[in-house]
């Protein structure tokens, strides 16, 4: 049976307010700025992305030099139909700007009041200042890996933890080999040769991934996790021949002491506990043995890793085991990255194009609401907001008055 609606009393629901609402036509003004960061290759639109953007009439600024990291030059995005243009401050003037990296305190003073901005929220690197001034400016921020779909899941965080939970396979071949000064391991199995043994703490998306391609080189995986539902899917899908355990004290120590590889993987985006893996653990384990954080930019898996501070080295050893600490390892595959972060947001854009403007679509998209942590310069979201200490309202109070 179809919904239905009062108008006299303005009752719709997300469905009914989209059709409601005229498709405008509105000509979204979009800016692309250079991200600052020498590690940051990442950019949220590829030039095909732009193209097909431009095709329904929406200007895509680009900054010169935006997509060199992904071996996209200015060229290629000019040909899609974007502005290139030569300075910050230009770029910064579009209504939305799209960026993969928290803005830094000089990026928000060029900002315009009450410009919408997309981008990782990554609370470790988000200067305490920045969040303050977008405050006094009124901006609309949203947090790409806090946007959630029509079935409750998170798109942007699920692909960048699968694209990282592949990585950190590759990454620990690597590091194991005697190239990079490793103890000589290949990462899986021959015939008459133990196998690799690996352990990964969190079986989820970043999880699930690793744990396939490590069981495709042929190691011996044992997962862990706090979540016996998500232990009990990740069994399911990779079968019975992948050893599952929640947090058991005697279970985890066993796994570590004789453990090659450790991935930390651990969901802490908008989880209600917080398991941290302790020293006393990593201080079992083997000489030679890596350990490889993919949670650094949220705050660490192990105490060994926990908010390092940007003067640490991102690989470093401690009691004998190599700590690889890059954060944000999908820019080891920008290119591959980007490609997926355009898939997802060139339909959301063309349908904020449709829907009028980004309030409408607030109203209307209840997953693209669920990633606004600020709106017009009010915190909207706890986890976000809580972490520089300060109150956050439900967004609804403020879409009420507007």
């Amino acid at each position: 049976m179809g919904a239905t609606h009062d108008k006299t009393q303005g009752a719709y629901s997300p469905q009914e307010l989209l059709k409601e609402l005229t498709k405008s036509g509105n000509k979204l003004l979009i800016g692309i700025p250079r991200e600052r960061e020498k590690e940051e290759r990442r950019v949220v639109l590829t030039p095909e992305a732009v193209d097909m953007l431009t095709d329904c009439g929406h200007r895509v600024m680009v900054e010169t030099g935006a997509g060199l990291g992904i071996n996209y030059g200015d060229n290629h995005y000019a040909e899609a139909g974007a502005e290139i243009v030569a300075t910050s401050m230009e770029v910064f003037q579009a209504d939305i700007l799209l960026k993969i990296l928290p803005p830094t305190v000089e990026e928000v003073m060029m900002m315009r009041p009450r410009t919408t901005l997309f981008s990782m929220t990554s609370k470790y690197m988000f200067a305490p200042e920045a969040f303050i001034l977008m405050m006094t400016k009124r901006i609309t921020a949203i947090g790409l890996e806090l946007i959630s779909d029509n079935d409750g899941r998170l798109p942007v965080l699920n692909v960048i933890s699968e694209i990282e939970g592949t990585a950190s396979i590759t990454i620990a071949a690597e590091l194991l080999s005697n190239t990079q000064g490793g103890k000589g391991i290949l990462l899986g199995g021959i015939p008459g040769v133990s196998p690799t043994e690996i352990v990964i703490v969190g079986a989820g998306n970043a999880g699930t991934v690793a744990a396939r391609a490590a069981l495709a080189l042929g190691a011996s995986v044992k997962v862990f996790d706090d979540d016996i539902n998500k232990l009990r899917a990740i069994q399911k899908t990779l079968g019975q021949g992948l050893f599952t355990s929640t947090f058991h004290p005697n279970v985890l120590q066993n796994a570590f002491s004789t453990a090659d590889v450790v991935i930390g993987a651990m969901r802490y985006i908008n989880a209600a506990h917080r398991y941290v893996i302790a020293e006393e653990l990593i201080q079992t384990m083997k000489r030679g043995a890596l350990v490889i954080d993919l949670r650094v930019n949220q705050g660490g898996c192990f105490e060994t890793t926990c908010n390092l501070s940007p003067q640490t080295p991102q690989i470093y050893e401690q009691y004998g085991v190599l700590h690889y600490c890059k954060p944000n390892i999908s820019n080891n595959v920008a290119r591959t990255t980007s490609m997926a972060l355009s898939n997802i947001f060139v339909p959301l854009l063309r349908d904020m194009g449709d829907i009028g403007s980004v309030q409408n679509m607030i109203k209307a998209n209840q997953g693209f609401k669920q990633g606004v942590y600020m709106y017009t310069g009010k915190p909207v979201n706890d986890y976000i907001s809580s972490f520089f200490g300060l109150p956050s309202n439900n967004i609804d109070i403020y879409l009420a008055a507007f």
